[in-house]
């Protein structure tokens, strides 16, 4: 496999179809911070800068960001993490620093290994005042996160400010903060959901695709490499059901898989008259899918649908193969990077190389530049311990990364998205205004007394 991806809880709909949707603006001032960046940086004059914990010296302040990068599945999967959070650094280090200190970045490899996972928890508790925009997607035991010893000797816990968390555990770890949305609804405890449960879904998207083909009628595209992501596929697979799209039936699909792996996807289409057909799996799956229909000359599929893992340079590059298909995600799109100067920052940083999941990277590193700047403009530049950044990270509850995303809370779920469509290998906007976010609450649903472990067994 080239390029793997899970399927994520977001999702997009189109402000004149929804009464009560709305246009909110995602300039680069809508977060609000900059009072106390100011704040911040009035503390560093004069000040005598000391050793304050794990990862924090007098000159720099170490975070490590974990993602598959590395696994023979999947070389460079989430490298745009890595890449990202690099440029982070670079970025904030030329521009006065954080903390009154420069940042240091430090990766780590997770290769969609639950051992490597762990590992770099454990290398972060040794090393790194915290983790930040990390992937790791096959993440099972993150007691670390919970029982990391800091420089005093106590367990205070590892920070973790998350890019994407598909694995329950490192979601409703007590310690994470996570940009991509969080499905469940995770005890105060910390203990981890199992069983019959309620689960959170975005499903605008499905609104969108339903009111453009309103008997839609087709298949769903699961990834199926890893337990965690054919279990999160599942609920999105009912949410669309319960707003009324017939998802007849749900495929695995592997990133191993050649293009003739489709061809009994494409078979039950024909069978069913499909009109409809969402990808939660790769870039590479959509494209194999659209390739294979061609080939068996089936034209009945109205609505060709997928995640954010379509909104890549090398899906563009397909052309014509995969014309017309909807593509949601709940940043600003990179083609508006003269909307939002932190957008425009995230891109000149990577070269002009954007990725979406080192969108999320970066968000995370703004998230966790405004923990530090609070915890300065409050205690000083040496008020910086897991214990602050924790305490701090865990009050915020509205953040939107400079206007680049909708706002939310640390194990929240935005309402706001964009949609795009591609058409002659050019993204396009079809709702909302450049710069802007279509938001609106009833995008997202519950799902009563689900249990996606059994339903994923049902997979095939």
């Amino acid at each position: 496999m080239k390029r793997y991806q899970v399927a994520l809880l977001a999702a997009a709909l189109s402000v004149s179809l929804v009464a009560g949707a709305c246009g909110r603006s995602g300039s680069d001032s809508a977060n609000g911070n900059t009072n106390t960046t100011s704040a911040a940086d009035a503390k560093c004059k004069g000040a005598t800068l000391e050793a304050t914990e794990i990862g924090v010296s007098a000159t720099e302040i170490t975070v490590e960001v974990s993602a598959d990068t590395g696994s023979s599945l999947a070389p460079g999967l989430f490298q745009g993490n890595v890449d990202a959070m690099n440029g982070y650094a670079e970025y904030v280090n030329a521009n006065g620093g954080i903390g009154c200190r420069q940042l240091k970045v430090v990766a780590w490899d997770s290769k969609l290994s639950p051992e490597e996972s762990k590992n770099g928890i454990i290398n972060a508790c040794k090393t790194a005042l915290a983790m930040v925009g990390g992937n790791s997607l096959f993440n099972p035991d993150t007691s670390v996160l919970g029982n990391c010893v800091d420089k005093a000797g106590q367990a205070t816990g590892l920070p973790d400010f998350v890019a994407l968390a598909n694995d329950i555990n490192e979601q409703c770890a007590p310690t994470a903060w996570v940009i991509q949305a969080v499905a469940e609804t995770c005890p105060a405890d910390g203990s981890i959901p199992k069983g019959a449960r309620d689960l959170k879904v975005f499903v605008g998207a499905n609104k969108y695709y339903k009111s453009t083909n309103p008997d839609s009628k087709g298949i769903w595209l699961i990834p199926g490499d890893l337990p965690t992501t054919v279990q999160s596929a599942t609920y999105q697979v009912q949410g669309a059901r319960d707003i009324g799209i017939d998802v007849y039936d749900a495929f695995k699909v592997s990133g191993s898989m050649p293009q003739t792996g489709y061809t009994p996807f494409v078979q039950s289409l024909k069978d069913n008259n499909g009109d409809f057909l969402y990808n939660g799996s790769a870039d590479t799956a959509m494209v194999k899918m659209r390739k294979e229909t061609a080939a068996q000359g089936y034209e009945g599929v109205k609505t060709w649908a997928c995640s954010l893992a379509c909104y890549t340079e090398k899906f563009k590059a397909e052309g014509a193969t995969v014309d017309n298909t909807y593509v949601w995600f709940q940043f600003l799109p990179f083609e508006e990077a003269a909307e939002n100067a932190n957008l425009k920052a995230y891109i000149d940083a990577v070269g002009g190389k954007p990725d979406s999941f080192g969108m999320q990277a970066w968000q995370a590193g703004m998230l966790f530049k405004e923990t530090i700047d609070k915890i300065v403009a409050a205690d000083g530049p040496n008020g910086i311990t897991r214990a602050s950044v924790i305490k701090t990270m865990n009050s915020i509850t509205d953040f939107n990364a400079g206007g680049t995303m909708g706002p939310k809370s640390a194990k929240g779920f935005s309402d706001c998205f964009v949609m795009m469509q591609i058409k002659g290998g050019t993204f396009s906007r079809i709702n909302g205004k450049p710069g802007q976010f279509t938001c609106d609450p009833s995008n997202v649903v519950t799902i009563k007394n689900y249990d996606p472990a059994a339903e994923a067994a049902k997979v095939r």
